[in-house]
């Protein structure tokens, strides 16, 4: 496996470049940090400062491989005459190996090398035995200790910039997501509300005009021109309403009439009527108690469900009878307004019918279902025998009840 060492940064290429000359620079004047050291000739101080300065080139990617080298270079530039700009190249060294390096680098160099100062100081005083040699300690400080703290504090405040951006996106992301679900939930919630109040109308008018067209009766056809006029301006003015709720959306108005359980006798006149020609007739079964009061969610869904059933029916059942039963059950122990579930259900006779048909689509289904299932309730539709059964279970919140 080759290692691949990343181009220099042209920041540390021009750091390299004018550190290793300005140690040049004082090496040519004579400017030396120790110059009483003969042990090596004069020339060997640049060997040091050659080396870290090949060093920066590599202080972003390769920090751990400099410090280590510039630990060498520095403590052999003691030997020599020295040069200043040899320990100032080895402090940025150590800088760049706390803000370029591993997170445990990062947390151990401080600690490392403030040990080091305080072991450097102890034992320079402990050695020479006077307050001068202090002087050992704070140099040591300043060369290693300093530029790993300044080091640490600016990686620890790039993290932190770094992480709060990051929640920003993050929250940003999450509150276009709920946007859009919330869009996409309105849209649906739009959807079931304009096809439970037109598709009953709608139905109605579909049977009653293939009626008139295929039987040639003028009595027939006046009867059958009647129920579509009457249908026709339920449903524009129920379009007329759903507009106008969502032209006054976000403006603080309530919405008006909304439909509740108490409407259901109204609804089954207006079915007996409409579904007369196909031979129906619609019953109402309601064993609630009398007075109790329902959440508006609750009776919204079961009104609903009830109208879209009788669609259904008005489309597909065969001749008979239509019932409707609503039931509401108690909670365990009972002695409480709320708790509990209302019980819908709707029977149709399923069969061939002689008269003329609607096309459906299945959404009357799905909504019914989502309506259900959006309060946590169960829902379950289908034929069994000749009977095509609808049966929707809505719980009752008790807290919702007494609000």
């Amino acid at each position: 496996m080759t290692l691949r060492i990343p181009p220099p940064h042209r920041d540390d290429v021009l750091l390299a470049v004018v550190s290793v000359a300005a140690g040049l620079l004082l090496w040519s004047l004579g400017v030396y940090s120790s110059p009483t050291r003969d042990l090596f000739p004069a020339w060997a101080a640049l060997v040091p400062l050659l080396a870290l300065g090949a060093m920066e080139l590599l202080r972003r990617s390769l920090p751990r491989v400099t410090l280590a080298v510039g630990t060498a270079g520095v403590i052999a530039d003691q030997f020599t005459v020295g040069n200043l700009a040899t320990v100032l190249i080895f402090t940025d060294l150590m800088y760049a190996a706390v803000v370029y390096g591993t997170p445990a680098m990062a947390r151990r160099l401080p600690v490392q090398t403030g040990l080091i100062t305080i072991a450097v100081t102890i034992a320079s005083v402990a050695w020479l035995r006077t307050p001068q040699a202090l002087l050992i300690g704070v140099i040591t400080g300043i060369v290693s200790f300093g530029p790993a703290l300044t080091g640490a504090t600016l990686r620890n405040h790039r993290e932190a910039a770094i992480a709060a951006r990051l929640r920003a996106e993050q929250t940003a992301l999450l509150a276009e997501m709920d946007r859009s679900q919330a869009v996409v939930a309105e849209r649906a919630r739009m959807a079931r509300e304009l096809h439970d109040m037109v598709a009953n109308h709608l139905s109605a008018i579909a049977i009653h005009s293939t009626a008139a067209l295929s039987i040639d009766s003028p009595a027939t056809s006046r009867e059958a021109l009647g129920v579509i006029r009457e249908n026709s301006v339920q449903g524009l003015a129920e379009m007329r309403r759903l507009i106008g709720l969502l032209r006054d959306a976000g403006g603080g108005q309530e919405a008006v009439a909304t439909p509740s359980l108490d409407g259901l006798d109204a609804l089954l006149e207006q079915a007996r009527t409409n579904g007369a020609a196909s031979g129906l007739d619609f019953a109402l079964l309601d064993d609630r108690p009398s007075g109790e009061p329902l959440p508006a969610p609750v009776e919204l869904a079961a009104y609903r469900i009830v109208q879209e059933s009788l669609t259904n029916a008005l489309k597909h059942a065969a001749p008979g009878m239509v019932t409707v039963r609503l039931a509401r059950e108690r909670p365990a122990g009972g002695g409480r307004a709320g708790g509990g579930a209302l019980h819908v259900a709707v029977d149709s006779p399923y069969g061939e019918r002689p008269g003329p048909r609607a096309p459906g689509s299945g959404a009357g289904l799905i909504g019914m279902r989502e309506r259900t299932e959006l309060l946590g309730g169960a829902f379950e539709a289908g034929r069994t025998d000749a009977v095509w059964r609808v049966r929707a279970s809505l719980p009752v919140e008790e807290e919702a009840v007494r609000a």
